[in-house]
């Protein structure tokens, strides 16, 4: 009669005849348990496998790359959803900003773009931390777990591994938040920046009353041509400077003229009519023309800088409360990735009975407690109300700590107590 057994994930069968089969499990007072004709399971780490005599090593390598594939398939599925969702607001401000006529539609993407590391950078650690609970939850609900333990693999190994696996999201949150988001918020700066000194007719969005020079003149236009030269059913109302006047201008159609020698812009329209007065009163000034030109103005160039746009060098040489906090904030986000890591590998642990997702909303509860405490340090640093030595270190420290606790607190407690009963029995 053949005979199927399992060592770890992968079957072995014995056909009648061959030779016993012994498994050498090795302990800490070097205990050796020996079946014949079927092997048992102990909670001791798997040394070797021995047919007639001749010993190999157990490389448990295919396990370990099962669990790291299985966390960063979960992580990079929860990560691209909550880029989707975070991204998608922030794109629908910018839609906006640009159908008001603040931004041209034409540098969207590249905004989304430079804004992306910084997107990433907080979502990274966020993917990690629900990936690990998904993937180590179902594995613990599916009994995966029960049998890599009994097969040899200790709770200190899987969190060793774990560890090992989070390296490289750690190192890819570090290169984002210190290097390449500011560079991608300094090119989002230099893109606004351009946009402030854009001419309004560069703004111009066809059938859209668009407000400019801060609102004292409103623009709309029919139809516009796609290199913006050429206008449809122009409307212009501006105030006059002491803002009891209004003049409305309309128009037929419209074009960008420029003067060769000096280089100003002009909006010429034609075939229309200028009406000046003053709202509530009959005395119009009425104006048919033919042709009838308007210089468009330049806007002013920009000098607004975004903090998040200052380069890490320059944080660190920086005296300024705010910029040493900003420094913190940056050092702080790789740091996250090991911390929930040890919190992740120890809250994942569900009862089959308790359903799939029961341990996510106290694990959720737990994490949004920490980003909070960043939080609230990073705004204690700025205003000085904690040394800068401290900084953020002991929101890292407490809950260090906290995943220490539940990670071997509880085997610590269980030993004391078997020690207590023993020393009371003897």
């Amino acid at each position: 009669m053949a005979m199927l057994i399992r060592i770890g994930a992968k079957p072995l069968l014995i056909k009648p005849g061959a030779r016993f089969v012994t498994m050498v499990l090795s302990c800490r007072p070097r205990t050796v348990i020996r079946r014949r004709g079927y092997i048992e399971y102990a909670l001791f780490s798997l040394t070797s496998i021995s047919n007639d005599g001749a010993a190999r090593e157990t490389d448990l390598s295919i396990i370990f790359r099962y669990l790291i594939r299985q966390i960063m398939v979960s992580m990079l599925a929860v990560s691209g959803i909550l880029l989707l969702v975070f991204m998608s607001g922030r794109f629908i401000k910018y839609l906006a900003d640009a159908a008001e006529g603040e931004i041209a539609a034409g540098v969207l993407f590249a905004i989304m773009g430079y804004r992306f590391p910084g997107f990433l950078e907080l979502i990274l650690p966020l993917g990690l931390f629900i990936g690990i609970l998904l993937a180590y939850g179902r594995m613990y609900l599916e009994s995966e777990m029960t049998v890599l333990f009994a097969c040899g693999v200790s709770e200190k190994q899987l969190l060793a591994k774990t560890l090992l696996g989070a390296l490289p999201v750690m190192l890819v949150v570090g290169a984002m938040s210190l290097y390449i988001s500011p560079w991608g918020m300094k090119q989002v700066e230099h893109i606004f920046n351009e946009q402030r000194k854009a001419t309004e007719f560069e703004m111009l969005a066809p059938g859209r009353f668009q407000d400019f020079t801060s609102g004292d003149r409103v623009t709309y236009t029919e139809a516009l041509s796609d290199d913006k030269r050429q206008l449809q059913g122009v409307f212009i109302a501006e105030y006059d400077k002491d803002g009891k006047g209004v003049t409305l201008i309309t128009a037929e159609s419209g074009s960008q003229f420029i003067d060769e020698e000096t280089g100003s812009r002009f909006l010429v329209l034609e075939d229309g009519g200028r009406f000046q007065g003053t709202p509530g009163r009959l005395d119009y000034n009425v104006t048919e023309f033919e042709a009838y030109g308007l210089k468009i103005v330049s806007g002013q160039e920009g000098s607004k800088e975004l903090e998040e746009g200052l380069s890490t060098l320059a944080l660190w040489h920086s005296d300024n409360p705010e910029d040493r906090a900003l420094l913190h904030w940056r050092i702080s986000l790789p740091l996250i990735v090991p911390i929930v890591t040890l919190l992740a590998v120890r809250l994942s642990r569900v009862n089959p009975r308790q359903g799939r997702f029961f341990h996510l909303l106290p694990a959720m509860l737990v994490y949004i407690t920490y980003l909070g405490l960043l939080i609230v340090a990073r705004d204690a640093l700025a205003d000085e109300k904690v040394p800068e030595w401290v900084g953020m270190l002991w929101v890292h420290a407490l809950f260090l700590a906290l995943g220490l606790w539940l990670q071997f607190g509880p085997g610590w407690l269980n030993r004391r107590r078997l020690e207590r009963e023993g020393r009371q029995r003897a």
